[in-house]
């Protein structure tokens, strides 16, 4: 039924050619990223464990 379909070969190429271009750029950014600034991401979410979360930093 899809062979019905004039140019429908291209389709299946040209989300390959996406998605690999995708990826391909995700893992350059990362490659590229500052390794400090990651180093201090990674730390982040561990850094204020102890400090009260609510809104206005008021305790209850």
């Amino acid at each position: 039924m899809l062979q019905a379909i004039d140019g429908i070969e291209i389709y299946p190429l040209i989300s390959f050619t996406i998605f690999f271009l995708f990826f391909l750029g995700l893992l350059i950014y990362v490659a590229l990223m500052d390794k400090k600034y990651v180093s201090s991401m990674s730390s982040f979410a561990f850094a204020d464990e102890d400090q009260d979360q609510t809104i206005g930093g008021n305790r209850q």
